[in-house]
């Protein structure tokens, strides 16, 4: 079995309502897609970004060489991108968007289920939290807590909401209606998105601390270890992070340093199943755990559910659970077309669980019809 062509998409689509967070304002989501076809017509799926890496550098390094052998396909990539000092940004990206085509390709051509191919389930499915609550028009104070009870009424167990767009007595204000909102007992995060110094991560830590959030996500720069350090060490709350970074050796410092509490690499950008299983072990190794960052189209996320589900527990427990021992995925609410519509099921969750897959690859089915519409 050879790889005979390889396909990029770049998906576009228009979204209400626009939203914002600490870095900017949408109206539109995006993702790219890549498509491996084998000279016997076998076909897999992927997704990361950088179409134009992928067409000109990477394809023409894995025509014709056999899916099954990832491994050294992923080296031979990497070699090239490594080589040329550019594997950081969107050729990590690149790179993770054809890993998971193969995994995808394998899958099918053995007839097993990624996770199967990872070595096996732990779980047989997967705790979820809401991601949402985003800065949106006219939101506050009805739209906003409307939106979160509506998670409650779903069965969401937790949620994720944005601080860092606003002065900092706003965000706290936005976060303390939310938590009387949604009551006691349902997990509320924040994400700053690198929106803020250690000073003022600190000092608006200190004041949402009292409101029992289970981790403040990406509070200072995604490279600056230091100011990491700084504020968990100041900070009662778990401090997340990790979305931002490719491969192990990005890795490496923040989870041997202990500057994550959570580690939330992105498969689609940190190398791709391959890459982020050896992040994972790297994290519990470390006694670290690991709740993956999740933002793009069911393949993505069907990635993501198969790694996930071979986690083992952040330690071992008699009863692991969710936020303590078990892994919690992210599970975007944002508006979607390319979410809801390029696989033929989009995943919904039940008792905030997503089911992991249970057909070969990837198991979900792409709707190539929609691919080519949303393609720009």
């Amino acid at each position: 079995m050879k790889i005979a062509s390889v396909e990029t998409f770049n998906l576009r689509c228009d979204i209400e309502p626009s939203f914002g967070w600490s870095q900017g304002w949408v109206d539109q989501r995006a993702t790219t897609l890549v498509k491996i076809t084998t000279e016997d017509g076998l076909v897999g799926w992927g997704e990361g970004a950088a179409a134009s890496l992928i067409d000109e550098l990477l394809a023409p390094l894995i025509i014709g060489g056999d899916p099954m052998q990832r491994a050294g396909l992923w080296e031979r990539m990497f070699h090239a991108l490594y080589n040329a000092n550019i594997f950081v940004g969107l050729a990590g990206s690149a790179l993770s968007a054809i890993d998971i085509a193969l995994w995808d390709l394998a899958g099918k051509a053995t007839g097993l289920p990624a996770h199967a191919l990872l070595g096996g389930k732990v779980r047989d499915r997967v705790a979820v939290y809401a991601t949402g609550l985003y800065y949106t028009e006219g939101e506050f104070p009805d739209r906003l807590l409307n939106e979160a009870r509506s998670y409650v009424e779903q069965g969401f167990t937790g949620m994720k909401t944005k601080v860092g767009g606003l002065t900092v007595e706003e965000d706290v204000r936005r976060v303390r209606a939310l938590r009387e909102a949604i009551g006691p007992d349902v997990r509320l995060m924040v994400d700053a998105n690198e929106a803020y110094n250690a000073t003022t991560a600190i000092r608006i830590g200190h004041k949402l601390a009292e409101l029992d959030l289970m981790w403040f996500e990406e509070p200072v720069n995604a490279q600056d270890i230091e100011a990491y350090l700084q504020v968990k060490d100041a900070l009662p709350m778990a401090i997340a992070g990790g979305e931002n970074l490719r491969t192990r050796f990005e890795f490496k410092d923040y989870l041997a340093r202990r500057a994550y509490d959570i580690a939330q690499p992105d498969i689609m950008h940190c190398g791709g199943i391959t890459e982020m299983a050896r992040i994972c072990a790297m994290a519990n190794a470390h006694g670290v755990q690991v709740n993956p960052h999740v933002w793009g189209s069911p393949i993505m996320i069907a990635a993501t559910l198969h790694l996930t589900a071979t986690l083992p527990p952040c330690p071992t427990a008699r009863d692991p659970q969710p936020y303590a021992q078990e892994p919690v995925m992210e599970f975007d609410r944002t508006p979607s077309t390319i979410r809801q519509q390029v696989c033929s099921k989009p995943f919904d969750q039940r008792d905030s669980y997503i089911q992991v897959p249970q057909g070969p690859g990837l198991g979900v089915e792409v709707d190539e019809y929609v691919v080519r519409d949303l393609s720009i």
